[in-house]
């Protein structure tokens, strides 16, 4: 089911781009590597605060580095440009806890080794517009994002076994500021965020380009993410955060 609303989402994603790039006026493709550093913690039919697992100091996660592709495609007259962006995420380790703690229906005993992996995969779908209040070099972006949220958890040991996968669409705010103090250099910031009920999410990017020559461009950047889930018996907070590099093409 997972990999059949990620191909599902993607293949859509690429149709939309592909289908405005005869009318584009303006159009990006980059992939790139981004190193996470994870905090806080994740839960699964939590009965008491000993039941929350911090990915740190319980599930023993360490950085992680994953790549990521985004496209961005500027369009002509009133219709909205569009962005797409994939961002993959695994974090898996073995390990031992000095405290019993419940995951779903299963109830993990002192001390007894575990393995587990949490994947948060997520697809971004946005419709935005340039703002007209601004001219060279600065630029303003705003509109509506569509955040496809692939989550996945799973504890097991020798003795039990238990899961849990939840796929949502989130919409988001999008907004960007975009310096281009020269055809070669240029500063963007990326803002994406929700709040609603007891849940959040913001995701903020920014990001230092160069255009060594032709469309090519490299850039590198940091970026930070802040999530709060809690549906369909899944209660997690966690963040990530570090630096990117990237690579791509701009016409």
């Amino acid at each position: 089911m997972k990999k059949t609303v990620l191909i599902t989402a993607v293949i859509f994603c690429f149709m939309i781009i592909a289908s405005g790039h005869a009318r584009a006026i303006g159009f990006e493709l980059s992939a790139g590597y981004w190193k996470q550093s994870p905090s806080g913690y994740v839960s699964y039919k939590p009965v008491s605060d000993t039941d929350r697992l911090d990915v740190e100091s319980d599930l023993k996660y360490d950085d992680e580095g994953r790549p990521f592709v985004r496209a961005r495609l500027y369009t002509p007259g009133v219709l909205p440009n569009i962005y797409f962006m994939a961002t993959p995420m695994k974090f898996e380790a073995d390990s031992v806890l000095s405290r019993s703690f419940r995951f779903g229906d299963q109830v993990f005993s002192i001390n007894e080794a575990f393995y587990s992996k949490v994947e948060l995969n997520h697809y971004d779908v946005g419709l935005f517009y340039k703002l007209p209040l601004t001219g060279a070099p600065l630029g303003l972006e705003a509109g509506l994002n569509v955040r496809i949220i692939d989550f996945y958890a799973e504890v097991k040991s020798s003795l039990r076994d238990e899961r849990k996968s939840l796929t949502t669409a989130v919409p988001m705010v999008y907004v960007a500021v975009l310096i281009n103090p020269a055809d070669f250099f240029a500063l963007e910031a990326e803002g994406r965020g929700v709040v609603y009920n007891s849940n959040h999410y913001y995701d903020f990017i920014g990001r230092v380009k160069i255009k060594p020559f032709g469309p090519f461009f490299i850039a590198g950047g940091y970026r930070y993410e802040d999530i709060k889930i809690d549906q369909d018996d899944v209660d997690a907070r966690v963040k990530f955060k570090g630096p990117f590099i990237e690579a791509g093409v701009a016409f």
